[in-house]
């Protein structure tokens, strides 16, 4: 049914002139307003599909044009309806347009898909076999093979109660997680739960969720997303999902309904746990990868307005992404797209901020990177997007891409020099003090110079991409071969160390070692200033057998195995995250310094001999050992606090191959310091010797231990 009739095949509704916004499909009293953006067409049909067969059934010509954007009114038409358009207009590749009215393209602005995709030649808008590949012109139907839109009542939805969450971003423990494999393999899940939003809010998981402490998940990609052509031929899939198709619509296979009302249910109930919900968004590419790439709807409804092209020859794509195109939100009306869909997941789902994968894409103007971009100026004058939390990964692979500490004020940024500075610390990397100090500080040297305080700095030691943090401390090499690419994908640098055996080992102290560098690196990432974001897994000693790009690793293998958890890592963990939120110092809204009077918040470095740090000592490379001490007052980030209110953390740190011995700081105006946690093998007769007064300790090689102390004077009990 692609050649378009002026008389409709079945006149089941009539179409009116409707109104150009808001753009989509909305319900209006009347019936469904359709409204559609393409400035290079010649001709937008609506195309209506049989619920039962996914048939289509009708055409409807919108030959309403309103500056650029196509629009009609289908008079009764209803919630559930499923609908496509097919695009009509110049195929000229060589120009930058591939316009292919045979094609049935997605709405950018769908609020739900239904039915999957199937991998045919039919989904190209040229003929595949043709020696001319994308400049030849394909005639097949694709609608049998691509999923369908379809219409949503979004007042049924936001009819979902959500409670509001005011924390601030400085007093969050983010916890980066995947929505299928954190539940696929969960034992107390019904199987119809499992890896899907329902199952992630299940009274079993977020049971897991609040007794480990965490407040905020950060979900990888949940808007819909395909697999890619190669990764289906090798029978692999898009596990991780950055490869989105539709900005506005969740991923169809993690509902395990056809209401996607599920996601916005899944946020109301984490908020009744006091979890927020963060979402990993992917507006830099689409799944249509570069001129050799499928056409699911930007390609077809206007491919020279939606993507940056290349100047002196539009045929090929610009490649900021290394996806094969990059989307031009310098277009007012992509633009438009990026803030309309980044709103409904706020106002219509209920989500509570962004993380925004190659986000350096979303802010490049002619002339580069820029902070004052035009998507930076609207994003931070949205009265509703203002308020979320944003972060960013500051970086693509486009020229000037990398911009860590260089974004606006309402950003946070993850913090790549924060994961690779930890990483070579605790391996024992020579000449580290200097760099350590600066990330545990929070990175004031990149963040403090715009007015920003540590929680613009999201620390982590490990994520999504890359090795987990028990593949960090027993691989040395990556084991990437699953991924069939001959190993060749995947980071080469890791700064991991397997401390003598490549992978698994049944050797004890190797294992020791291990366990003691994991919790090194976890209680690093819990004591620094800054905004901590812990892998889901990483608590609990999830490997990926050395696979450091896990991106299409939809397995068992990978997903979180709840059978084989480490519980005594996650009660070392549950106790750090206790000990966060229980010391306001630890998460000061500002940077902190040397303190100018003995009780002010400030923080303060010493070798191990109990001495302050001096120029000559933070030069010298050979040295593995550190002393700090951070003070702040009870009252959280209350400046002129009385002495009475000030309490301090002792921080003794040894990443020497060998033990070292520490007098501790002579600090006269703090009472005793009591050991709060530490990383140290002990026996029951070295457990008493840590816990009583003394001036001196020492440290195994590769550990640390905390102290408490209140100031002077004051008598207080510790919780």
């Amino acid at each position: 049914m692609n050649e378009v009739n002026e008389r409709n095949v079945i006149n089941e509704f009539q179409l009116s002139e409707g109104t150009p916004y808001p753009l989509g499909a909305n319900i209006t009293d009347d019936g469904v307003n359709f409204s559609i953006f393409s400035a290079n067409a010649t001709k937008v049909v609506l195309c209506i599909f049989d619920p039962q067969s996914h048939i289509e059934i009708a055409q409807y010509v919108l030959s309403q044009k309103t500056h650029h954007i196509w629009h009609g009114l289908l008079i009764g038409a209803k919630a559930d309806l499923l609908y496509g358009y097919r695009v009509f207009g110049p195929y000229q590749p060589e120009l930058g347009h591939r316009f292919n009215h045979h094609k049935l393209l997605l709405d950018p602005y769908a609020r739900k898909l239904v039915g999957q995709l199937q991998y045919d030649d039919a989904i190209y808008t040229f003929d595949t076999q043709s020696k001319d590949i994308d400049l030849s012109f394909d005639q097949q139907d694709n609608a049998a093979f691509i999923p369908k839109c379809a219409v949503v009542d979004i007042d049924a939805i936001k009819q979902i109660p959500i409670a509001p969450i005011t924390r601030k971003l400085n007093q969050s423990i983010i916890y980066e997680t995947h929505v299928k494999g954190f539940t696929q393999l969960h034992p107390e899940l019904d199987e119809s739960i499992r890896g899907k939003f329902s199952g992630l809010s299940s009274p079993a998981v977020i049971d897991y969720l609040t007794q480990l402490g965490v407040t905020t998940l950060e979900l990888l990609p949940v808007q819909s997303f395909f697999d890619e052509a190669f990764l289906v031929k090798k029978e692999l899939h898009n596990y991780w999902g950055y490869n989105t198709v539709g900005f506005f619509a969740p991923h169809p296979n993690y509902l395990a309904s056809d209401d996607i009302g599920e996601f916005r249910q899944m946020v109301s109930t984490l908020h009744q746990a006091g979890i927020e919900v963060i979402l990993d968004v992917v507006y830099n590419h689409t799944a249509e990868g570069n001129h050799l790439g499928p056409s699911y709807h930007f390609k077809g409804i206007d491919n020279a307005s939606y993507y940056r092209l290349l100047p002196d020859d539009p045929r090929f794509y610009i490649n900021d992404t290394g996806c094969g195109n990059t989307l031009n939100v310098n277009h007012p009306q992509v633009l438009m797209l990026v803030m309309d869909s980044l709103r409904y997941w706020v106002e219509v789902m209920g989500v509570d901020g962004f993380r925004f994968d190659l986000a350096s894409c979303l802010a490049r103007e002619p002339h580069g990177f820029d902070p004052r971009s035009r998507f930076f100026d609207v994003l931070m004058q949205d009265p509703i997007l203002c308020q979320v939390k944003l972060i960013a990964e500051p970086w693509d692979i486009g020229p000037g891409g990398y911009q860590l500490g260089n974004y606006p004020v309402v950003f946070s940024e993850w913090n790549d020099r924060y994961r690779d500075t930890m990483r070579r610390f605790w391996r024992g990397d020579d000449a580290m003090l200097s760099e350590f100090a600066k990330r545990f500080h929070g990175s004031s040297d990149f963040f403090e110079h715009n007015g920003r305080g540590p929680s613009a700095s999201i620390n982590f030691i490990t994520s999504h991409d890359g090795f987990t943090l028990h593949d960090l401390v027993s691989y040395e090499m990556k084991h990437n071969l699953a991924n069939g690419e001959d190993n060749r994908d995947g980071h080469q640098q890791n700064y991991s160390r397997n401390y003598g055996v490549e992978g698994e080992t049944d050797d004890a102290e190797i294992n020791q070692l291990r366990q003691r560098q994991k919790r090194n690196l976890l209680a690093t990432l819990l004591l620094s200033q800054g905004v901590p974001m812990l892998l889901a897994g990483d608590e609990a000693g999830h490997s990926q057998q050395g696979n450091n790009n896990a991106y299409c690793q939809d397995t068992a293998d990978n997903w979180f195995n709840w059978q084989t958890i480490d519980w005594d890592l996650v009660k070392f963990t549950r106790d750090l995250i206790t000990l966060r939120k229980q010391y306001p110092l630890l998460c000061h809204q500002q940077f902190i310094h040397y303190p100018e009077a003995k009780f002010d918040n400030g923080i303060a470095w010493f070798d191990k001999l109990g001495e302050p740090m001096t120029k000559e000592l933070w030069a010298d490379d050979s040295c593995h050992t550190l002393s700090v001490i951070v003070t702040g007052n009870l009252l959280l980030n209350k400046i002129g606090a009385a002495p009475e209110n000030t309490q301090a953390l002792l921080l003794l740190i040894n990443t020497d191959e060998v033990s070292q011995q520490f007098c501790l700081p002579k600090q006269n105006n703090f009472d005793s310091w009591q050991c709060l946690i530490h990383t140290q093998k002990i026996d029951d007769e070295q457990e008493f010797a840590i816990n009583k007064s003394s001036e001196t300790y020492t440290l195994q090689a590769h550990s640390l231990m905390i102290f408490h102390s209140y100031f002077q004077g004051v008598e207080h009990e510790l919780n």
